[in-house]
């Protein structure tokens, strides 16, 4: 069994486990969840559609953790890369490793850094947006990138040390989406994200 496959499996184990669809019980998370189905299979399919030396890639991993919660994520991330592999066939292997390293890592990197946030820096409407939608989503997405060269995934046509860059660069596209869309359903649509809590972020 690979390392990606390893992954992917112990993570929906783990998911599972967790029983992620009592998060759709109020039904509150029904619409952030067909939304993350219909648009994030094209963007992860994006690379295999067209031929620019550079394979630009957005993850929305750490979105649609921030939407729908890790336990529900993971299953859905899962879904997204099946998805994208009808909108643009690949092998097997190829569509494992994308769901890893563009769902699962990135995901899971996520849920650290909003564990780390709360704790040691607090409950507050910006650390959320600033620290954890727009920040942390930057560096998890950077992090699952890096670890994805490291295991043998570089980008195609581009040299070991500016496949580095081009992760960093992209992750800030990340970054800006998920902070976009944190800041506008905090205001708009609180209720579709299962990490905020007007309770515990507004109590001050």
């Amino acid at each position: 069994m690979s390392l990606e496959l390893s992954i992917l499996v112990a993570a929906l184990a783990v998911a599972l486990v967790l029983r992620p669809w009592r998060l759709l019980a109020d039904g509150a998370l029904i619409s952030p969840l067909l939304g993350s189905l219909a648009i994030l299979p094209w963007l992860w399919a994006l690379p295999r559609l067209h031929t620019m030396p550079l394979q630009l890639q957005l993850s929305g991993a750490c979105a649609v953790t921030l939407m729908l919660g890790w336990p529900l994520a993971i299953p859905v991330l899962a879904v997204v890369g099946l998805l994208s592999g009808l909108i643009a066939p690949t092998d097997w292997e190829a569509l494992t490793a994308q769901a890893v390293w563009q769902g699962v890592a990135p995901a899971t990197l996520a849920l650290g850094v909003g564990a780390g946030l709360r704790r040691w820096v607090g409950m507050h409407p910006f650390v959320y947006i600033l620290g954890r939608a727009f920040a942390g989503t930057a560096l998890c997405t950077f992090a699952a990138g890096a670890l994805s060269q490291g295991a043998g995934h570089a980008l195609l046509h581009v040299s070991g040390g500016l496949s580095l860059v081009a992760h960093w660069l992209m992750a800030w596209g990340d970054g800006f989406m998920t902070g976009l869309l944190a800041a506008v359903f905090v205001a708009f649509r609180p209720q579709w994200l299962a990490t905020w809590s007007d309770t515990l972020y507004l109590k001050n």
